[in-house]
């Protein structure tokens, strides 16, 4: 279910140089940013949000060309956007701060950390594989990720107006159980989604692919993180090959299963994953 964000959190529109960042800030303390996946926006961390706002400053963005973020022509390669995260933090006077993603919010995540690695102190990392990095080649050879390769005029012709049957797709089959993704949740984002231009940056993260793979392998030439990292999977999507994704890039690294979750873990098991995300933040 998507919940209002508690009071005290605040809209900025924030001006990277290539986007502007539609982002909510709240709470107080050490920051913590955010990062969201394909078929959510920043709305996904509203329960995580809740929890930390007492003792933390959360700091939500949504990526470049969605959610309400700018459509920018270009920039959806992942080095490009995490420049996008390290100026929204500028912006906000932030210097350190923890972070949290999911999705392609990882691939921005590992592209902000590396490079501006002292600037981040602890990453929690949920369900999704980095680009060009440990088994990518394989894991691009699954059926199941026909999408990473489905975009173009044609392709969005036929999702256009349709996305919420393109978006029940990704829900339904990626999940332990459809129904923790209730009707609610995926009226509110097939809307923001249908927003015109949205479908088509969408894709645009998904034809960055090659090129943040190329990236990525040239960033872990420096070396790899040394900040505490939890790797964490849904036993019905990446379980512990999540964490063994993530030791290819970072020196600490646990590892984290939540149980009956697909790879939607904030929404298919949203207590269990606030707490472990809490838990981890909180050791700081």
């Amino acid at each position: 279910m998507i919940h209002p964000f508690p009071a005290g959190v605040r809209i900025e529109e924030i001006d990277t140089g290539g986007a502007t960042i539609h982002t909510r800030i709240g709470g107080t303390g050490p920051a913590v940013v955010m990062l969201h996946g394909f078929a959510d926006t920043g709305d996904m961390w509203q329960p995580l949000a809740a929890a930390l706002m007492a003792s933390r400053t959360v700091v939500i963005p949504d990526l470049r060309g969605m959610g309400l973020s700018s459509q920018p022509t270009g920039g959806y390669d992942k080095k490009t956007q995490g420049v996008d995260i390290a100026r929204v933090l500028d912006k906000l006077g932030i210097e350190k701060a923890q972070l949290v993603t999911h999705d392609i919010g990882n691939m921005v995540g590992y592209a902000f950390v590396a490079q501006f690695p002292s600037r981040v102190t602890r990453w929690a990392v949920l369900d999704a594989p980095l680009p060009g990095i440990g088994p990518w080649d394989e894991i691009l050879k699954s059926p199941m990720l026909w999408h990473f390769n489905f975009r173009g005029p044609d392709m969005e012709r036929l999702v256009a107006g349709r996305e919420r049957i393109y978006l029940d797709r990704f829900w339904n089959e990626l999940s332990a159980t459809p129904s923790a993704i209730d009707e609610a949740t995926r009226q509110h984002y097939a809307t923001l989604y249908a927003r015109p231009g949205n479908m088509h940056c969408a894709f645009e993260q998904f034809a960055a692919f090659t090129q943040d793979a190329a990236d990525n392998q040239a960033l872990t030439q420096m070396g790899k993180l040394a900040m505490p990292v939890l790797a964490m999977g849904g036993d019905k999507a990446f379980g512990t090959a999540q964490a063994d994704v993530m030791r290819f890039v970072a020196s600490d690294v646990t590892a984290q299963v939540i149980a009956n979750s697909g790879h939607w873990l904030m929404e298919e098991q949203t207590e269990a994953t606030v707490a472990a995300v809490s838990a981890f933040l909180g050791k700081s």
